[in-house]
């Protein structure tokens, strides 16, 4: 049976919570938003995804 691990052990695991991120259409990159606020966090230059945050439909 497959195990999370320790804490500390250098990755993440599960889902990042409070968070969300949705694609900017013009500039076709990733925005990180705090679910709580609505405030953009973090923008991806590289245009693929946020690893374990929720999209947004």
């Amino acid at each position: 049976m497959a195990k999370n691990g320790k804490s500390g052990d250098g990755h993440r695991n599960g889902a990042v919570r409070d968070r969300s991120q949705v694609q900017n259409p013009k500039t076709d990159q990733w925005v990180k938003r705090d679910t709580e606020t609505g405030r953009f966090i973090d923008v991806k230059k590289d245009g693929a995804p946020f690893k374990g945050v929720r999209k947004e439909k």
